[in-house]
C-alpha cells in the first residue's frame, strides 16, 4: 500500500503509515550489518577513511559506527546507541547493535501483520524485565581481591580485540590503573574515574612490551630553564598553582604618563618588587618544583632558579589535576593563600626524561596516587591508537568489575540461557502478546549465531547443538569458544563477560528497538537544494493583484 506523503509549504514533506516502520526497520538492519562481522575473536577489521584523509584500522563497534556519514535518521538513533555503550560501561557496543538490529528484523513480521506497535513494545518490555532476571539468576560474584580471576574476566572482554594477540598486557595495565584510581566511597562501595585520572601517553618508538603504568604522572613538559633548574630531585616538595607568576597586564588599555626620567625606573621597580613578593611567599614554604598553569615571567624564574627550585608552566588544568591526585598537593589560586598543607610532599622522584625527540616530566613513585599515567611505547601511530582503544575498553571493564562485582558467562551463553527462559515463559504469557515476546526471545539467539559465523563453523549445526543443551534452561555456561567455534563449557575456558556490560547492553537495545517501532511519521523541514539555474528562472519580479491584499505575504516576518 502506497504511503500517502503530504508536501506542505514545498519545504515540509511528511511521510507516514506502514511505509515508514520499514523504512526505520531497514535502516537499522544495514547499520547491524556493517558491523555484524567485528563481533567476536576472529572477527574481521574495518579499515576506515577519516574525514582529513587518515587511516583507522580497528575492530571496536563505537570507532567504526563514530566514522560513518548516514542520512537515515534511524540509522542515526542506531549509531548512538554504540555511542551510549561505550560512554556507559565502555564495551559491548557491537552486541548491543546486533541485537537492536535483530529485534527489528523480527518485529517486521508483526507489522505485516498490522500488529499495533505499542503492543509489540508491550511484550519487548516484559521480555526486557525476564531477561534481567536471568542475568541476576545466573550471575556469580567474583573476589576483587583475586587478581587472577580479575586478569581473566578483562582478558575474556580484550580477547575480541586486536591487541589480544600480545597476551596479558593489556589487561595487566587494565588492572593496575583501574586499582590505583579507585576512591572509596563508603558503604563498600567504590568509585574508578577514568577519563578524569587516567591518562594515556602514546610514544611512538620501543616494543609494546615496554608499557607500563607508572606510579604518578608523566606530562610531555621540561623544566623552564634547563641550564639552571634541576631535573632529577628526590623527594620533591610540589606546589601547584592557577595563576601567572607574572606581573599583571591592566585590564584594558592603560596609558602612563610620565614627566621625569625617575619615575620610569620607579614604575620598573613596583613591578620587580610585585614579582619578588610573589616568589617569596612561595618560596617561603622551601618547595623543590613548582607547576603552574599560566606564565611565568623571566625575573621570577630568576628567583626561583636562585633559590634552586625546578619551575614548569603552562600546565593543562587536567594534568594539572592529576598531578595533585597523585602528590597530595592542593591547586592554589594565589601565591599569599599558601598553607604547609597545600604543600604535595608524596612524590618520591621527579625527574625530566628525554624519550625520542622530546623531553617529559615524571612525577613517580608516590605514596598511595589517585592519579596515574600509563605509558604506551610501540612501533607505529596506527598501533598505538589501537591500543589505545583496546586499553580504554579493558579500562572500562574493570571499572565495571570494581563498581558491581558480577560475572555471567561469555560466548554466547547468557544469550542463550535467556532465549531459553524466555521461550519457556512465553506460553504463560496471555493475549495477542504472546508472539512478539517469543520472537524477542529468538531474537536473543542473534549473538550467538553471529560468534558462530564468524568463526567460520556450521552454524546451522552448532546453533542446534547449542538450542539443544540449553532447552529447559540449564548447562546455563554452555557457549561457544570464539577462537575454535567448538561448544565448550565458559567457566573451564574462562570466558566471562561483566553483568553491567551485559545488562546495559540488553536494556539500550531493547528500549531502543521499542522508540524507532514507535515512530509513525517522519516530517523533514528541509529544503532541497536547488540546481543553479533553477533559481535565477523563479526570481522575476512579480507584479501584486488586487486580490492579493490580504494575503500573509504583505506582513514581513
Amino acid at each position: 500500500m502506497q504511503a500517502p506523503v503530504l508536501v506542505l509549504k514545498d519545504s515540509l514533506k511528511r511521510e507516514s503509515g506502514s511505509k515508514v516502520h520499514h523504512a526505520n526497520i531497514q535502516a537499522s538492519k544495514a547499520v547491524a550489518d556493517i558491523i555484524r562481522t567485528t563481533l567476536g575473536p576472529r572477527s574481521m577489521l574495518k579499515m576506515l577513511l577519516d574525514a582529513a584523509g587518515g587511516i583507522v584500522v580497528t575492530n571496536d563497534g563505537n570507532a567504526i559506527l563514530r566514522e560513518l556519514d548516514v542520512a537515515h535518521p534511524a540509522a542515526k538513533s542506531m549509531i548512538e546507541l554504540s555511542r551510549t555503550q561505550d560512554e556507559e560501561v565502555g564495551d559491548g557496543t557491537t552486541s548491543v547493535i546486533v541485537l537492536a538490529g535483530e529485534m527489528l528484523h523480527v518485529a517486521e513480521a508483526f507489522i505485516e501483520k498490522n500488529y499495533h506497535p505499542t503492543v509489540i513494545c508491550r511484550a519487548y518490555n516484559k521480555a526486557l524485565e525476564d531477561a534481567i532476571a536471568v542475568l541476576d539468576k545466573i550471575a556469580m560474584n567474583v573476589d576483587l581481591k583475586d587478581r587472577a580471576a580479575m586478569l581473566g574476566l578483562v582478558k575474556s572482554c580484550i580477547g575480541t580485540k586486536f591487541t589480544s594477540q600480545f597476551g596479558d598486557l593489556i589487561a595487566d595495565l587494565a588492572i593496575d590503573a583501574t586499582t590505583t584510581v579507585g576512591v572509596s566511597i563508603g558503604q563498600g562501595l567504590r568509585e574508578v574515574d577514568i577519563k578524569k585520572y587516567i591518562k594515556v601517553e602514546k610514544v611512538p618508538g620501543g616494543q609494546l612490551e615496554d608499557s607500563k603504568v607508572l606510579k604518578g604522572v608523566m606530562i610531555n613538559k621540561d623544566v623552564v630553564v634547563p641550564g639552571k633548574m634541576k631535573r632529577k630531585i628526590l623527594n620533591p616538595r610540589i606546589i601547584l598553582l592557577d595563576c601567572p607568576l607574572e606581573y599583571k597586564k591592566g585590564e584594558n588599555q592603560t596609558n602612563a604618563e610620565l614627566l621625569r626620567e625617575e619615575d620610569w625606573s620607579v614604575l620598573l621597580k613596583m613591578e620587580e618588587e610585585y614579582i619578588e613578593n610573589m616568589c617569596m611567599q612561595i618560596l617561603k614554604f622551601k618547595p623543590d618544583l613548582v607547576i603552574t598553569e599560566k606564565g611565568l615571567s623571566d625575573l621570577a624564574c630568576h628567583y626561583l632558579s636562585k633559590a634552586g627550585v625546578s619551575a614548569i608552566r603552562r600546565l593543562r588544568k587536567t594534568d594539572n589535576n592529576r598531578v595533585a591526585k597523585a602528590c597530595g598537593a592542593v591547586i592554589v589560586n594565589r601565591p599569599d593563600e599558601l598553607q604547609e598543607s597545600d604543600v604535595g610532599t608524596g612524590a618520591g622522584l621527579f625527574e625530566v626524561r628525554k624519550i625520542g625527540d622530546e623531553f617529559f616530566a615524571f612525577i613517580v613513585d608516590c605514596k598511595d596516587p589517585k592519579a596515574c599515567t600509563v605509558l604506551l611505547r610501540g612501533a607505529s601511530k596506527d598501533l598505538l591508537n589501537e591500543v589505545e582503544r583496546n586499553l580504554q575498553d579493558a579500562m572500562s571493564v574493570a571499572r565495571n568489575i570494581i563498581k558491581n562485582p558480577k560475572l555471567v558467562p561469555g560466548g554466547g551463553a547468557t544469550e542463550l540461557t535467556v532465549s531459553a527462559m524466555l521461550k519457556q515463559k512465553s506460553s504463560s504469557v496471555e493475549g495477542i502478546e504472546k508472539w512478539p515476546y517469543e520472537a524477542a526471545a529468538i531474537a536473543f539467539e542473534a549473538i550467538p549465531r553471529t560468534l558462530a559465523q564468524n568463526c567460520g563453523v556450521n552454524v546451522i549445526r552448532v546453533m542446534t547443538a547449542l538450542q539443544g543443551k540449553h532447552a529447559n534452561g540449564e548447562n546455563a555456561w554452555i557457549g561457544i569458544d570464539g577462537n575454535t567455534g567448538e561448544i565448550a563449557d565458559m567457566k573451564e575456558r574462562k570466558i566471562w563477560d561483566s553483568y553491567s556490560v551485559k545488562s546495559q547492553a540488553f536494556k539500550t537495545a531493547i528500549e531502543a528497538a521499542c522508540m524507532l517501532l514507535r515512530i509513525d511519521d517522519i516530517v523533514s523541514g528541509i529544503k532541497k537544494k536547488q540546481s543553479p539555474g533553477a533559481g535565477q528562472a523563479q526570481s522575476k519580479p512579480t507584479v501584486e493583484q488586487e486580490g492579493d491584499a490580504d494575503n500573509e505575504n504583505m506582513i514581513p516576518e
